[in-house]
């Protein structure tokens, strides 16, 4: 794998080093020691997948609060998605700004997630489908998000949203 760290700290690009030949190809998609070489968090809870029927479809911005927090690993499998991830870590250099990452199965470029910071997106193609690895198991009580269309973070999504939660819409707004 290639850990490439974006301008948020802690969250990385992440791309499949692939060893090919005839047959294909066969690359790891993740590796607890390489995880800890990198810093990041290693524990690996729950497994998910994410399936949109339409283009447009916008699920986010979610995060779990202390002591819940959760880091992610995200993976397009089928389509391809923006994805969004919002630095909402107080102490961080970053804070309340955000940063986007194409995915898609084609590229199979993964994102990780680290905890303290929002993550969404938006489908670019009908029949979309993301898998992501959580460190800690979902708390629905620790469960939250923040709305993707904040005036705080002035996210710019590139199709207009066709398909959305009513609980993704009735985040509030964030305040610092």
């Amino acid at each position: 794998m290639r850990f490439v760290e974006t301008r948020l700290p802690g969250a990385f690009a992440i791309d499949l080093e692939r060893r090919e030949d005839h047959r294909g190809f066969f690359a790891r998609a993740w590796c607890r020691d390489e995880f800890l070489a990198h810093g990041l968090n290693p524990d690996l809870a729950q497994a998910n997948v994410g399936y949109s029927h339409r283009r447009g479809t916008l699920r986010g911005l979610h995060f779990q609060t202390a002591p819940h927090e959760e880091a992610k690993l995200v993976r397009c499998t089928m389509g391809s998605v923006v994805d969004v991830i919002v630095d909402l870590r107080p102490s961080s250099p970053t804070y309340c700004e955000w940063l986007r990452i194409d995915l898609s199965a084609e590229a199979r470029t993964m994102v990780y997630v680290p905890e303290g910071v929002a993550h969404g997106y938006q489908t670019l193609v009908d029949r979309t489908e993301l898998t992501y690895q959580t460190s800690r198991p979902y708390a629905p009580s620790h469960a939250t998000g923040v709305r993707y269309d904040d005036p705080a973070f002035g996210i710019a999504w590139p199709l207009a949203v066709e398909a959305i939660s009513d609980g993704d819409l009735a985040w509030p707004a964030y305040v610092r």
